[in-house]
């Protein structure tokens, strides 16, 4: 499934992205501001990856991204990427089992493993921002 915008000429402003989140626009808001209060340096922005997947929003460092956040049809996805030693403190944490298995299950890549997260209800609120944490640290 790809982003609900695939116009490269048109970047998504916000009200684009409320009409196509619609009830979860507020929790995208949210994951982004906490992403931006846990790095205040951090620079967010569109990106468009190509017909293929089309605009995506991403939060990131100076050398690297720190999350994705992927527009869908009435919902988004979260996506972050993980190196052992991240990887080792979220196994060792209190974030869900589902999440743990599917990292562990995932193949990796030279950058780490990766994990793309649906958000259609604030119910994984707390583990993302867990997630965050723990990507900034590390």
């Amino acid at each position: 499934m790809k982003s609900i915008f695939n116009d490269k000429s048109t970047v998504p402003t916000n009200p684009d992205l409320e009409g196509g989140l619609m009830e979860t626009f507020h929790i995208w808001q949210e994951i982004a501001a906490f992403t931006i209060q846990n790095y205040p340096q951090a620079v967010a922005g569109w990106h468009f990856s190509g017909e293929k997947f089309g605009w995506s929003y991403r939060i990131n460092d100076h050398k690297r991204v720190l999350v994705y956040l992927l527009p869908r049809d009435g919902f988004f996805k979260v996506a972050l990427v993980f190196g052992q030693k991240a990887l080792n403190q979220i196994m060792a944490s209190e974030i869900s089992e589902s999440i743990k298995t599917e990292l562990e299950n995932t193949k990796k890549y030279a950058e780490g493993k990766g994990i793309r997260i649906a958000v259609n209800d604030r119910s994984n609120l707390a583990d993302l921002q867990k997630l965050i944490q723990i990507k900034i640290a590390n």
